[in-house]
This record gives structure tokens, sequence and C-alpha cells, in this order.
């Protein structure tokens, strides 16, 4: 049910006529004619450009087309009005009837109100996270991870077939150093003295991991050199990390149903195999890289280095995949991985980074086109850095993780669902800013409470309608006498019911979840403005003293208000508010 899809149905039907009659060439395409909410609603309730679109290929004047096409709209029963406004655009009005068929759509689907099958099942592999196991999460992670899960949500809601995976970065020398660290952590809990070194870890949640490490082996390592124990001590670092980021997420409500392990690329041919694909399309190559731009660094000197042939899938410059001493660049596991993914056939692949990354596009977007021959794309979403403030001042380190703020520090501070809507309520790519303080005041200027206090409201109506003895249920609701909600404030929130199906499809196609942050705290503005118009105005009021058929008329409409606010929510992760406290 997406009323702006029908209509832009009803267009092309209309344009197909126009064809019919020789008013337009029969191979005239329609792809890019779109019908959407005007910029000025006073111009009317939708706008379609057909005519602007068309007239090029038509080799007639916008206006034309628009003048010949407007009265062919105005004959359907929904239309009340098709204008044409400037150079060609048409603007249309619809009968009210139209809107208050929402409402009844609404509580008819429930929420699947807005779910469409536009994915036709494709599947999509969404990889958020990805952090190295060497700690708890941080805060920039705790935005990528919002940012992936709400998009996979987004994903699945539109009818693909979506898996959640997380890479686990355990195959370089990050891992040693987690190691090392843990080690130092196991002497101290035998109790030794110890010092942590620049470039260890010594953050206080490596602690138990010492202890339990003494537990398990006692002093059989103590004085033993590290070829003695850093294999088994790497192992059982990464297990346990791994397993502190997993309620790490948890607690933030992700589930991950792919853990796919960097290691696992390592000695069993798997990177070889990817860099013989790309080698069979004549890609790789031994060659000489030009020095670098900007300032030349001091160390370097021209040498031959087995190279990817990036450039012939739109990188700026060909990429190294092997040291001069025979060892991988850090490029080519990276390149396995993702053949590995495109063998296991997923029609899309989406991954989300830091935007420390944002020099990594486009080289493993070469790389999976590449791989693909085209076939498969490759989305890479940048989440820029959260800035955390408390009491008006820079939220400090926590000291459990050493030297920055964990997603267990938020999470424990405002709770998961506060955490997930403010991290969507910026685009990913720009900044954030997340103030405790502000978060979680109850006012207009926090959306976490705005759209929760929407919801909440609505619960209250429908418990206040059982006190009073007016039947309230949804069956009920869906039978109401709707032709009693008239009044333009009741329109204007049926009118923005009527946009979600539109919005959630435009969201899903450009991989942007904070639209529907967006949507619904617009939503619950135009809901607060009904109920506060009431305040002024007792037939506006959701329950009329003495009048059940009109009561429920309103609960209705006030019924699929939260209909669309908990289906937005669910896809962002939100629990919806039932009372405000």
């Amino acid at each position: 049910m997406n009323l702006f899809a029908e209509i832009r149905g009803l267009v092309i039907g209309a344009l197909e006529q126009m064809q019919a009659g020789g008013e337009l060439p029969g191979d005239v395409a329609f792809d890019n004619v779109s019908v959407e909410p005007p910029r000025d609603t006073a111009h009317g309730d939708m706008a379609t450009n057909a005519a602007m679109v068309l007239a090029k290929a038509a080799r007639r004047k916008p206006r034309d087309i628009a003048e010949a096409l407007a009265p062919r709209l105005a004959t359907d029963a929904r239309i009340e009005v098709a204008e044409v406004a400037g150079p060609g655009f048409i603007n249309l009005r619809l009968a009210p009837g139209v809107w208050r068929g929402i409402v009844a759509g609404i509580l008819e689907h429930g929420i699947d109100y807005g779910r469409s099958d536009m994915g036709a099942g494709q599947k999509v592999n969404v990889e958020y996270v990805s952090a190295n196991p060497t700690g708890p999460l941080h805060v920039g992670h705790t935005r990528g991870a919002v940012f992936g899960d709400a998009l996979a949500s987004l994903l699945d809601y539109t009818g693909h077939d979506v898996t959640r995976e997380y890479y686990i970065n355990d195959g370089g020398a990050q891992v040693d150093v987690l190691a090392r660290s843990v080690y130092l952590r196991y002497l101290e809990a035998l109790g030794q003295e110890v010092a942590f070194e620049e470039g260890t870890y010594p953050g206080d949640y490596l602690i138990p991991v010492g202890q339990k490490l003494a537990e398990m082996k006692g002093d059989r390592w103590v004085g033993q050199p590290e070829s003695v124990w850093l294999a088994e001590i790497r192992e059982f670092a990464t297990d346990e990390m791994m397993a502190l980021i997993r309620e790490d997420l948890a607690a933030l409500g992700v589930v991950m149903d792919v853990f796919f392990s960097e290691k696992s690329l390592y000695g069993t041919g798997r990177i070889e195999a990817a860099i013989e694909a790309l080698r069979e399309k004549g890609l790789i190559y031994r060659g000489v890289l030009e020095p670098p731009k900007g300032k030349m660094p001091e160390d370097w000197e021209p040498r031959e280095q087995l190279l990817f042939r990036s450039t012939a899938h739109g990188d700026d410059v060909d990429r190294p995949i092997q040291k001069s001493d025979g060892s991988w660049t850090y490029f080519a596991p990276d390149i396995a991985y993702h053949y590995d993914k495109i063998t296991r056939g997923f029609d899309q692949l989406i991954d989300v980074f830091g935007a420390d990354h944002g020099g990594y596009v486009k080289r493993m977007k070469a790389a999976v086109s590449a791989l693909s021959d085209g076939r498969v794309p490759l989305d890479i979403k940048l989440t820029q850095l959260v800035k955390l403030w408390k009491n008006g001042e820079p939220f400090k380190m926590s000291k459990r993780a050493g030297n920055f703020v964990t997603l267990r520090d938020v999470v424990d501070q405002v709770g998961p669902d506060v955490t997930r809507f403010v991290m969507l309520t910026r685009k990913n790519d720009a900044p954030l800013d997340f103030d405790f303080d502000k978060v979680l005041e109850q006012s207009r200027e926090n959306p976490v409470f705005y759209v929760q206090y929407a919801h909440a409201r609505v619960m209250s109506v429908m418990r206040k309608a059982a006190e009073a003895g007016i039947a309230a249920d949804d069956a009920t609701l869906r039978a109401a006498d709707l032709s009693k909600l008239s009044h333009e404030a009741e329109i204007a929130v049926a009118k923005k019911l009527a946009e979600w199906p539109r919005l959630v499809e435009i969201a899903a196609r450009l991989h942007e979840p904070h639209r529907i942050a967006f949507y619904l705290y617009e939503l619950a503005g135009d809901f607060h403005a009904l109920w506060n118009r009431g305040n002024d105005l007792p037939e506006l009021r959701f329950l009329q003293e003495g009048d059940a058929a009109t009561s429920q008329a309103k609960m209705a409409l006030a019924r699929a208000v939260a209909v669309v606010i908990s289906a937005g929510l669910g896809i962002l992760g939100v629990e919806p508010a039932q009372e405000m406290r």
C-alpha cells in the first residue's frame, strides 16, 4: 500500500494512453517520471515531473505535454484538482477520502504498512563494526554498529535477504600486541610487578583475562620466551575479546549472523585463490609504483612489487598486494575476504567503515568490481566521528578501556534505545555531537523523547478510552466512520502517514536509515500539533464525551500514528514507549 506509487501508476497509465493516441512517441521511456510531495504544500498534495523529463525525448514543450496530461489525471476519482504550474509541472490535490483511506489501510496492514518487496529477495551482505579484537568497543564503533544494524533492518523490511556480518581482524600484528598485553596481566595475576610499554594495551578490561589465564596455566609460562606462549595466548586472548565484544553488541541490541575470521584466510590457499582470480583477468603484474604525492617519506625507495591493476576498475593508482619480503599486504586478505563474499552468492555488498577508512574506498570497490566482473556492487558507508559531552564539557575517557570511551559507557549512561536513536539523528557521513544531558531531557529539542512521547500519548488515549468504556480494539477502530475526520490538522497527519511507504523505499535505495529517524520526528511533530490544538478546540480532542463513534474515528487516526511510529522504531532497533516516566 503505497499511495505515491499508486498515483505514479495513474500518471504512467495516462502517458501510455497519450502514446497510444500518438500524442507521445512510442519509444519514450517513463523511468524518470516521479510523483512526490511538493516543496510548498500550498501547491498541492503531490506533484509530477512527467512533462519536464519527457519533453526532450518527445521533442515537445513541457507545458504542452502537461496540458494534455493534466485533464486525463483529473478524471480519476482520487484527484480533485490537476493543474499545470510553471514550465510544465503538474500539481495534484487529492480528495479527503483518499487520506482517510490511508488511516483505514494502516489499521488493516498493521506494522506491515510500508513494508515492500522492492528488494525482490536480493541477497545483501552488510558488514559492520568489524573492530580489531583487542578490547571493548568504543563510541566510534557504537555509531557504526547502530548504523549498520538499522540499515540491515531497513533492507530486510524492504524485501532483501540480509546477512549481518562481522569481520574479525585477527590476522595482523595488533593481535600479537594483545597477546603480549595479556601476558603482562597474567604475570600480574601471579603477583609480579609489570610495566606496560608504549604500544601495549593497559586497560583494566584485561585484568580478568590475565587472571583467568593464571588459573588455567598456573606459573607454567613465567620466565618463558615469547616463542613458547605467544601463539596460544594469542588465540585465547582473541576468544576472550570476541566474547567481550559480543556482550557489548548484545547490550546495544545487535546480533550478528556471521563472524568471519581474517586468520582463516592465511595458510589455507584462500588469499592465493583470490589473487589468482585477478591474475587470470590480467590484473596482476610486477611493477614499480610512482612515489607518493606531497612530501616524500625519507625511507621511500622505488622497488618492484606485485601489484593489482586497480586503475582498470576506477581507482586512482594501482595497489601493492605483496611486500618485497614475500608477505601479503593488508589489502590482500581483504581482497580474499570480499572474494569469499562474492562466491557465497551475494548480489550486493555493503561495508560500514569508520571515517579513517576514506582512502580505502576506491581500491576495495575496484577489487570487488574486478572479482565479480562488475556484477556485484559494493557500497562503502563511512561513519564520521562522535563527540561526547556531559555537563557542558567533553566526556572523559574510560579508565576501564585505558584511553577511550566504550560502548558500554554510553549504553550504561542512557540505555540502548536512546543510544541507537541519537546515533541516527545525523547522516552517517556528518559528525555527531552526543550530549548526555540533552539526550535525556524531556523537550521537543530531544528527538528521542519527542517521538517516544507521541507513541506514549496514543497509548494514554487508548487506556483512557478503556476506562470510559469506549471500545478501542483494532477491529472496532478499523470499522470506525472515518468521515468524521475532517479538520485540516487531522488530514495533515493522514498526509504525513501516507508518505511512510515512499520514505522507506527511498531510505532503503540510498542506504540512509537516518531518514527513518527524521521522518518519525516530523510525524511526531504533526501529531503533537494536532494534540495541542485540541487544547483550544475541544472538537479535535481524541475522546469526545458522549460520542463513541467520533471518538473511535479520532482514535483510529491516533492508532495509525502509533503503528507507523512502532514500525519505524522497529527498523531503528528502538522499543516504542508505552508511557513516559
